[in-house]
This record gives C-alpha cells, sequence and structure tokens, in this order.
C-alpha cells in the first residue's frame, strides 16, 4: 500500500473544543463543514457529540450527513437554505437554520411549520458578504419573531479581518453589532466570534461561538496571542521515502529544475504529492520532518511524489518516515511557504487514507 496517509488525533480535537468553549465562556458551535476542515466531518462529529453544544455545517447535504450517521446534536445550516424545497427537510432533521438574507426571511413567512424552529439571523456588520444591513436587521427581526412557530431566535455576525489583530476592522463590526443588538430584547442570545475573534477579541465572546480551524489545531493570527498556544495539531500528514539518489554539486532535480544541487547531496523520493493535497508550489526549503529531525523540500513537488535533503540525514534513507504537516510542523507553516492557507491546505486533502486514533 502507497505509504502517504492522514493520522487524525480526535484527543487532540476534544482538547482543541474544550480550550474553545473554556474561552468563549457559554455555548460553543463546532464548525465541522468542508467535511470537517478535511478531518472527516462524521468522525469529528461523533468525537465531539458528548460534549459539544452544537455543530454547524454550510449547507443540508452536510447537515443530512450527520444525521444520517447517527449525529443528534443542533445543527446549524450556516449559509440557511437556498430554497423553498429545503425547508422541509429542515423540519423533518431538526436542523437550525441561518437567516442572511431579505428573501429567505420572505420564504420562512410563507412556511407553516408544524414544530418549533431556531433561527440564527445573520447582521452584516461590514463584511458585505451574506447578511440583513443594520437597516433591515430590526424589521427582519421583528417579522422572524412574529412567526408563531419560530421558538428562539440567535442574533449572529461574521468577522472579516479578526486575524489582524491591530486592524480596527473587528472593533468597528462589533460597535456596528451591538448597535442593532440594542434594539432587540435584552435577553437575546448573540454570537460574533469564529476562531480568530475567540482567541483574540475578548469583548466579542458571548452567548455563542463558532470555533472552525482552532478545533483542528491551527490559527491565522497575525500576531502572537497566549489563547493559541495551547492548540493541538489534529491531523499529521505523513509518507515514507521510496527511493534514494546520489547526485553530485550542479545536477538539477525534478520538473523544470527548479533546484540545483550545490555540493553532493542524498536525495530521498517521498510518495507524496500535489494529488494528494500537498501545495504543488511550495519552494524549496520548505520544512519537513524526517524520521524526527526538522529536513527540507527540494525540487518542485509533482503529482505523486516530492524530494527532500538526506544529506544532513545520514542515518535516513529507504523507508524513513517524512512528517509533511502535523504535531512537529504546523500546516500554518507549510502554507506561508507556498502562498496558501492551512484553511486550504486542510481542506484540500484528497486520496490519502484518512487513520483515526484517540477513538
Amino acid at each position: 500500500m502507497r505509504p502517504a496517509r492522514a493520522t487524525i488525533d480526535l484527543d487532540a480535537l476534544r482538547h482543541n473544543h474544550r480550550h474553545a468553549r473554556a474561552l468563549g465562556g457559554g455555548r460553543a458551535l463546532a464548525v465541522v463543514k468542508a467535511d470537517a476542515y478535511g478531518h472527516g466531518a462524521v468522525a469529528c462529529a461523533r468525537a465531539l457529540e458528548p460534549e459539544v453544544d452544537g455543530f454547524g455545517v454550510a449547507c443540508i447535504e452536510e447537515a443530512l450527513e450527520l444525521r444520517e450517521a447517527g449525529i443528534r446534536a443542533p445543527v446549524l445550516l450556516l449559509e440557511g437554505v437556498f430554497d423553498a424545497d429545503e425547508l422541509a427537510l429542515v423540519e423533518r432533521h431538526d436542523l437550525w437554520t441561518v437567516v442572511a438574507s431579505p428573501w429567505q426571511v420572505d420564504l420562512l413567512e410563507r412556511h407553516r411549520a408544524a414544530r418549533p424552529w431556531t433561527v440564527w439571523l445573520k447582521l452584516d456588520s461590514g463584511m458585505h458578504r451574506l447578511g440583513l444591513s443594520p437597516d433591515e436587521y430590526l424589521l427582519a427581526w421583528r417579522r422572524l419573531q412574529a412567526l408563531p412557530w419560530i421558538d428562539r431566535l440567535v442574533a449572529m455576525t461574521h468577522f472579516s479581518r479578526a486575524d489582524e489583530l491591530s486592524h480596527a476592522s473587528t472593533r468597528d463590526q462589533i460597535a456596528v453589532f451591538d448597535a442593532a443588538l440594542s434594539q432587540l430584547p435584552a435577553d437575546t442570545p448573540a454570537s460574533l466570534s469564529n476562531s480568530a475573534g475567540l482567541m483574540a477579541w475578548p469583548t466579542a465572546r458571548r452567548d455563542w461561538v463558532r470555533p472552525g480551524l482552532m478545533l483542528y489545531g491551527s490559527h491565522m493570527l497575525d500576531a502572537p496571542r497566549a489563547e493559541a498556544d495551547t492548540l493541538r495539531a489534529v491531523m499529521t500528514l505523513e509518507s515514507k521515502v521510496i527511493a534514494v539518489r546520489e547526485l553530485a554539486a550542479g545536477e538539477p532535480i525534478g520538473y523544470a529544475g527548479t533546484f540545483t544541487t550545490t555540493r553532493p547531496t542524498r536525495v530521498g523520493v517521498v510518495a507524496a504529492g500535489y494529488a494528494d493535497g500537498y501545495p504543488q508550489y511550495a519552494t524549496s526549503g520548505t520544512p519537513v520532518i524526517i524520521d524526527g529531525r526538522a529536513g527540507e523540500l527540494i525540487g518542485r513537488v509533482s503529482m505523486d511524489m516530492l524530494t527532500v535533503d538526506l544529506t544532513d540525514h545520514p542515518q535516513a534513507g529507504l523507508g524513513s518516515a517524512v512528517e509533511l504537516w502535523g504535531p512537529r510542523l504546523p500546516v500554518a507553516e507549510v502554507a506561508a511557504r507556498s502562498g496558501n492557507s492551512p484553511y486550504r491546505l486542510l481542506t484540500g486533502l484528497k486520496r490519502v487514507p484518512r487513520r483515526y486514533v484517540g477513538a
């Protein structure tokens, strides 16, 4: 069997969830959209369900996958419904939904529900993607509140630049949200914080927080924060050396000869490439871990293979373990060397079998 694989540490996942929930001080919605950021939504949801307050997914297809797997905890559709046909599924499977556009308010007003619903009404506080404008928000709230089958309304917004700790945007968005919230009943539950908001903006921690990337042990904060230091990597992407080449100085390696040896070099060929989700444009010098020691990538990443420098690893050779990211090598560091983000790398995992530990 090809040795490339991803090991998913469910104990680390639970640790990160507990950390997020403790930071928030209230309830946490564990975001498992995009197949739990590449970690496997069903397995991650099963690991978290005994202690979770709810899950967040992008769409009804992702919600139904959880329900079909036996997950009974609350599941919130973060993008809401896309058409009227989905309303019956929301009701049948006891889902929660976000309302983020005027047409969705109209849709719910025309619906006749047979059971109580929980709706999260989204305010556009400055991201200008989804959400009702501040001028529309209060009226939409009153329209939904007037529906006898709406059991609970949660006010929410989403940050656009919470990972930029010195930027005023997040502070401004909090102010816009609080101004809208002040017009609602005093006991209205509120939700502002994604992972970055939760870790870096204490005033944004309200009744519900929505940790996503931090659940999986990574972040994109642009400055150090103690709240991020205790995160544990959940995924380890690894493979093995399948061939060793001895090259003289001045020899090119791989497609386009983007790296040329400057000394006699032992080259390890590793069974992992961009078809597995490793970034194609990771540059020479991108760190890897070879048999537990720091090493580096050399040459261009190809579809199925990549090459590493074994010259300073005399004990390494055929069969040596190569960690491409994981507990000893943050995925964000690899992402930065390839013009990517940890979101892109984790959700881009493919072809590689997943192995779960800590179940």
